[in-house]
């Protein structure tokens, strides 16, 4: 079972992502803030990180950079759920290695939920 872990502030998101995530068979994780997160992403090691950026403590870009430099995740595929929709931010989170940047405004939760599936691909079998 792939384990995604949800890395977002807005307690009401983050329960919804978690509830939808495992009803199609992923094993969910959440944390609330950056520092909370990168604890999260070294104790679970999870297959998939679904990052917000503007978070408490450390940012999604802080958290993003620091997956990036570590050697044991440095290969997460990490997709960024963001309200930034500026062209600089998305260009920094793909610079930064994110796999995927989605503005929340602009994606259902049905589309994100199969943005993760395509992302694991068999992983989730």
């Amino acid at each position: 079972m792939s384990k995604v872990l949800i890395v977002e502030d807005d307690p009401f998101l983050s329960s919804l992502l978690k509830t939808r995530l495992a009803k199609e068979g992923f094993e969910t994780f959440r944390a609330a803030d950056g520092e909370q997160a990168l604890q999260m992403i070294k104790e679970q090691k999870p297959n998939l990180l679904l990052l917000d950026l503007i978070l408490p403590k450390k940012s999604g870009f802080e958290v993003l950079e620091a997956v990036r430099a570590d050697a044991e995740t440095k290969a997460l595929p990490v997709i960024i759920i963001s309200n930034l929709g500026q062209d600089d931010d998305i260009r920094r989170g793909k610079e930064l290695g994110a796999i995927d940047y989605i503005v929340k405004a602009r994606i259902s939760i049905d589309d994100l939920i199969k943005k993760v599936q395509n992302a694991l691909g068999s992983q989730s079998q």
